[in-house]
């Protein structure tokens, strides 16, 4: 037989099966994830910023300094910069100058010699014979003019002549064999050589004494 179940105990199921159970637990979890949300919107919720307040006429007044003084450097520094500009481009126009005009001084004090030389070949010319101890004169003259003016620049000959071979100040043009001077003396000076101040323009080209080598015994081979 089969149990007849009455429409209240079916009502009464109805109630209390799916709509307690189901339901109950969806507004549950609803509930969480609204208070959960709420509370990161407060944690992660930007403040509104504030309005600051119009400068007040002394920060207006600041400023309006401030900017002029700014405006003040800023011209400074363009003329700075065009200054600058200026005296780089004059010293290198000073500097090829210098390079190219070197010589210039060392001429001015060679120019007398020209004039003593110019001096002499006119004499020479003017005169019908040619006076060999008046063209001594005048040569001798017209060197030591010359020397005198290298020397006022720096200018010095290097002494070679009886001193020992030096490889920094002499160039040995050939050697000699001999048992009047020790060997590396300097018997001959061919070339005069020259220093400005302390560096070397030009080495003596000598002539080098060296040992003279042992010769062949005439009495050797002779029979005993």
């Amino acid at each position: 037989m089969s149990k007849e179940v009455s429409n209240e105990e079916l009502s009464e199921k109805e109630l209390d099966t799916p709509v307690t159970e189901e339901n109950g637990e969806g507004q549950a979890e609803a509930s969480l994830g609204q208070a959960e949300g709420d509370e990161n919107e407060e944690l992660n919720g930007e403040e509104p910023e504030e309005e600051l307040p119009p400068p007040t006429p002394e920060e207006l007044k600041q400023l309006h300094a401030d900017a002029a003084k700014a405006a003040e450097y800023y011209e400074r520094l363009l003329r700075q910069v065009a200054e600058t500009d200026n005296l780089r481009k004059r010293l290198a126009k000073e500097k090829q100058d210098a390079i190219r005009y070197a010589n210039e001084s060392l001429i001015e004090q060679l120019l007398p010699t020209m004039d003593s030389f110019d001096m002499a070949m006119m004499a020479v010319n003017a005169a019908g014979e040619t006076s060999i101890d008046s063209l001594k004169t005048g040569i001798e003259m017209v060197h030591t003019q010359l020397k005198r003016t290298l020397e006022e620049v720096g200018l010095t000959e290097v002494d070679a002549a009886g001193q020992e071979f030096d490889p920094a100040l002499h160039e040995a043009m050939s050697k000699k064999e001999t048992d009047e001077a020790e060997e590396g003396t300097i018997l001959e000076q061919i070339r005069k050589g020259y220093k400005l101040k302390d560096r070397l323009v030009r080495p003596a080209s000598v002539v080098v004494a060296t040992a003279p080598s042992e010769g062949d015994n005439p009495e050797e081979g002779e029979n005993e």
